[in-house]
């Protein structure tokens, strides 16, 4: 009887080795959200969008974006609930609505966080120039791109320590940002009062009117992209019917709290008009937004500290850029969609083929920067809506999820968690993602004369996704799945 066990308990061991690891605990699980969507895109990026629009203009836009993915964060949330896998919305796209959706949906966003990955780690070398100006870029490169490899490498635990870490620096930066900006109104940090003055400097608080404010929702979306990770991280959760939900409930208002006011700190002490809210880059760390606030409030070492803070946003984002490819790659090739080999997993629960090749295609794309300007440009312009295609395909797989759902004869009050304002909150996510991505340029046909090489770079992606999508649909004969069959078929499983 004891031999018996024995084997069974190692016949056990063996089919474990197999899987991921749920290693992932709450504390990470929350820090994933935040940090996920908290990063460059707040740190530079919302002085250029306070310029654009007006400080109004930018909280009207902010807001917006952030009702939105508050949407599709729920609807994620539900699905991830039910349904704890890495594949997440690839996954769900090819249960509940057509595998040849998932397909696209799932290659479209390995390549995204692959090509991010080379964006990260070539910021990161700009950012240590600061410091170390005298240093060779592609060392600095090199060495972080080492650093992100490992921490993916040697357990999902690691990653979500680094996570947790990563956004803690982020979380607590703000924080302070905001307390320092409230005093600066107030002239208790700076010597002088400001109040709401530049609330009301000429064409504010709204700059250019409604296009103006449509012209940075995409900036705006950009800037929140990454809070899906916490689906794909629901794999490897070890609770995920009671972490999923309280990540999504405790965390998302609190994003949405650290945008606005942070937005609204910085265009109350800074002009709308300053030309320095257009500078904010990796490289040109004294005109981040934040760093001029520092600065107005008298902080000396205010750029070397935003220097700091931004390093440990891009690595973040590098680190979760690599996580996530990896873990889509991998259930990819689970689902008959990805070479098999793909699917190999270690004795401590890492997809280590899918995470090698991501590495070493992200790291091409590197290369690309150093030694091809203009296919590095290609590839940035092909991967910068793949964010927003992963959202409509969030949206429609809930819809589809939901009404899957009641099809089965199940009550919805038996999900353990509910997306709130169905079926309105899929469809008005929907209906925003496709507007962001049709409009994100439409400055390009408003114009004197069309320009089409600015339209093919700016939607270059939109046409290699349909590409993949219906490629694929073609070549497998893949239809939509009947909504009585959707929820039977994870029954099976």
């Amino acid at each position: 009887m004891e031999a018996v066990d024995i084997n069974r308990n190692e016949e056990e061991k063996k089919q474990d080795d197999k899987h991921i690891k749920r290693h992932l605990k709450a504390r990470h699980m929350t820090m994933i959200a935040i940090g996920g969507s908290i990063g460059t895109g707040l740190f530079l990026a919302t002085g250029s969008s306070i310029q654009t629009a007006g400080p109004g203009g930018a909280l009207i836009a902010y807001g917006a974006i952030g009702i939105m993915v508050y949407f599709l964060m729920t609807s994620l949330g539900e699905m991830a609930t039910f349904m704890p896998v890495s594949g997440s919305f690839s996954t769900y796209a090819s249960h509940y609505v057509d595998p040849a959706l998932g397909f696209a949906l799932g290659w479209n966003y390995w390549f995204n966080w692959a090509v991010t990955l080379a964006v990260e780690i070539a910021a990161s070398a700009i950012i240590m120039k600061f410091w170390f100006p005298d240093v060779p870029s592609i060392i600095w490169s090199a060495l972080f791109l080492g650093l992100i490899f490992l921490l993916n490498f040697l357990s999902v635990k690691s990653y979500g320590e680094s996570e947790y870490w990563f956004a803690l620096v982020k979380v607590v930066t703000i924080i302070v940002f905001i307390g320092v900006g409230l005093l600066t109104i107030f002239g208790i940090f700076g010597g002088e009062y400001i109040g709401f003055k530049n609330f009301t400097l000429e064409e504010a608080p709204v700059n250019g009117g409604f296009l103006s404010v449509l012209s940075i929702f995409f900036i705006a979306g950009f800037s929140f992209q990454g809070t899906e990770l916490v689906g794909i991280a629901a794999g490897e959760s070890e609770n995920p019917q009671k972490n999923i939900p309280k990540a999504i409930r405790q965390v998302f208002w609190r994003i949405l709290l650290f945008y606005i006011a942070a937005i609204a700190v910085i265009g109350l002490i800074i002009p709308y008009t300053s030309p320095s809210l257009l500078g904010g880059d990796v490289d040109n760390i004294a005109v981040s937004p934040f760093t001029l606030v520092f600065e107005k409030a008298g902080i000396a070492a205010a750029a070397s500290v935003m220097n700091a803070v931004i390093l440990t946003s891009v690595l973040s984002a590098g680190t979760s850029g690599l996580y996530a490819s990896t873990r889509m790659l991998w259930s990819m090739a689970n689902e008959g969609q990805a070479p098999k080999a793909l699917r190999k997993i270690n004795r401590r629960g890492i997809p280590v083929n899918a995470l090698v090749l991501t590495t070493i295609i992200g790291g091409l794309a590197f290369l690309t920067s150093i030694f091809g300007d203009q296919m590095y440009m290609w590839l940035l312009n092909a991967s910068g809506m793949s964010g927003f295609i992963a959202w409509i395909g969030i949206a429609v797989s809930h819809y589809r999820f939901r009404k899957a759902y009641v099809a089965s004869g199940r009550e919805i009050d038996e999900l353990a968690y509910k997306a709130k304002w169905f079926p309105l909150g899929p469809v008005l996510a929907f209906g925003m993602c496709l507007i962001v991505i049709l409009g994100q340029n439409y400055q390009a046909v408003l114009s004197d004369k069309i320009d089409w090489y600015g339209l093919t770079v700016s939607y270059i992606g939109l046409p290699l996704f349909l590409a993949t999508w219906w490629g694929y649909k073609i070549a497998k004969k893949t239809k939509v799945v009947p909504l009585h069959e959707c929820i039977q078929r994870e029954d099976k499983k």
